[in-house]
């Protein structure tokens, strides 16, 4: 066992309140005080507390607390994001949102809004709006890195010095990142959302909603790889996966390099790390799958033995 800090790292929960508590039971965290907690271990969650699932609020209700208390920490996900965007007003348009009120945006919010946009609720949503601004993009602390979807060390250093001393955003760069193709906008889209590879001119799929695309989500920490099939997520035709790659193209993610823990991604095999120093753990509890934690005691090489699950 090292000197370092004991951490329970939970990936996306999604409003599955029920998994949550199983979990925090499981890694034997108690509700006292209101608020759940551990003798000498703490939790960190990566991000994408709401949507699709049903229990929004009830989620929120557990973790904000122990983040106040002190039990937790949490970084920001893309579902957060998106909410504070979707929850406030564009400066320079005061009719519009920052994030478009449309039928895809409003159905895949619906489950937040049953529980907080309500005239009597309007506290609650005040409060977990100023909560989700609170987070910080990225946490870094003893031996460990911790982000929702990428770890881009050109990015973070790019970024950096625009944002609070804890890494959560200023309001100056919440309102640039829903800026098309600014530097924050990018930077948003990749530490939250993932990197992508543009396909060539000519060259596209059509996504599981129906929506044609041309940029393919990929594993961003390979470092090797000659073809696009070998990095990309998901499944393509062949006209895709041999797309050949160069190393210009890979982000890549050194072997000596710090455990980075992601959520994000939505697998759906056996938890296991990535790399020796890669851990996702998001395994689609939104889509019957698993809430999954892995609990770190400060190993360098990670291991699947540490994985814990509902």
């Amino acid at each position: 066992m090292s000197s370092k800090k004991g951490y329970d790292l939970i990936g996306d929960i999604h409003g599955h309140a029920n998994d949550l508590i199983e979990l925090l039971k499981e890694l034997g965290y108690e509700d006292s005080e209101g608020y759940f907690k551990h003798l000498d271990r703490k939790v960190i969650f990566l991000g994408d507390f709401i949507d699709r699932g049903i229990n929004q609020k009830r989620v929120l209700d557990i973790v904000m607390p122990m983040v106040k208390a002190g039990s937790a920490l949490a970084v920001m996900g893309n579902h957060e994001f998106n909410a504070l965007s979707f929850h406030t007003r564009d400066p320079n348009n005061p009719s519009a949102w920052l994030r478009d009120r449309n039928d895809k945006n409003i159905s895949q919010h619906i489950a937040f809004l049953n529980d907080y946009c309500s005239p009597k609720n309007k506290k609650a949503l005040d409060d977990v709006l100023s909560f989700f601004k609170s987070l910080p993009l990225w946490l870094e602390l003893d031996g460990i890195r911790v982000i929702h979807a990428c770890w881009r060390d050109d990015i973070i250093e790019s970024i950096h010095p625009m944002l609070n001393a804890d890494n959560s955003m200023t309001n100056e760069f919440f309102i640039a990142a829903n800026t098309k193709n600014s530097l924050e906008y990018n930077a948003i889209e990749t530490l939250l959302k993932g990197s992508e590879f543009k396909l060539p001119d000519g060259i596209s799929f059509f996504d599981k909603d129906g929506h044609e695309r041309n940029e393919v989500r990929v594993r961003w920490w390979l470092n090797e790889a000659q073809d696009l099939g070998e990095i990309a997520f998901g499944r393509y035709d062949k006209h895709i996966t041999e797309i050949s790659i160069n190393k210009e193209n890979l982000i890549g993610y050194q072997e000596d390099a710090p455990p980075v823990f992601i959520g994000h991604y939505w697998l759906n095999d056996k938890p296991e790390p990535l790399a020796n120093n890669i851990a996702c753990l998001d395994y689609s509890v939104a889509k019957n799958g698993r809430l999954v934690a892995y609990r770190w005691n400060g190993e360098l090489s990670l291991s699947k033995d540490n994985f814990a699950y509902i």
